[in-house]
């Protein structure tokens, strides 16, 4: 089983970020946009487990004590830099406390021998990849060259005033389950965590 952990969105955020979503797409076709409904802030994937690993990780996961907390979406970007784009996402304001529940799920899964992060944690909301194999890590990778799938898109976008999505409350985390298809992931909650 695929898992990771991450945190849902407010349905009006994501109502305006379909909005937006109609109104770009457009401008990179090539890309796999990630569908509206499937939008979510991961905050440490983990990958394939058995279902004890995967009991064994709730298990973890319910001991996690972190405050909620506010998140502002706003902007978007690219990774990795400009000229070698390969993922399109939206940035986000969120208090040291978002970095700090992220840590704290990286040390309760690392406990169970899953690896560590080994980048910092970059909150983001990833819209888009260019093709096969796109990977939402911020730093160039070897054989990354010229990318013209995001062209036209970065330029219209360069045209446009920052995007304000709005600020959500983060209260609870899940463990959520991605099932591999040919129209793309779909994503299933597995289990909810309350934040203090």
């Amino acid at each position: 089983m695929r898992i990771f952990v991450g945190l849902d969105l407010d349905p009006a955020i994501r109502q305006r970020i379909q909005r937006f979503l109609e109104g770009v797409s457009a401008f990179a076709p090539e890309a796999r946009w990630v569908r509206p409904e499937s939008l979510h802030i991961t905050l440490k994937f983990i990958g394939e487990q058995t279902a004890e690993q995967v009991e064994a990780i709730k298990h973890v996961l319910s001991k996690v004590e972190a405050p909620g907390f506010e998140i502002a979406l706003r902007g978007w970007g690219f990774f990795p830099p400009v000229k070698a784009p390969r993922v399109f996402w939206i940035g986000m304001d969120g208090p040291p406390a978002l970095a700090g529940l992220a840590a704290a799920i990286d040390a309760a899964t690392a406990s169970l021998g899953i690896p560590a992060e080994e980048r910092a944690f970059s909150p983001h909301l990833t819209l888009a990849r260019s093709g096969r194999g796109a990977s939402g890590a911020p730093g160039l990778r070897k054989g990354y060259g010229p990318n013209p799938v995001f062209q036209m898109l970065q330029k219209r976008l360069g045209q446009m005033a920052e995007v304000e999505f709005g600020t959500m409350a983060a209260r609870e985390l899940f463990l959520y389950q991605s099932q591999l298809g040919a129209g793309g992931s779909k994503y299933s909650k597995l289990e909810k965590f309350e934040l203090l």
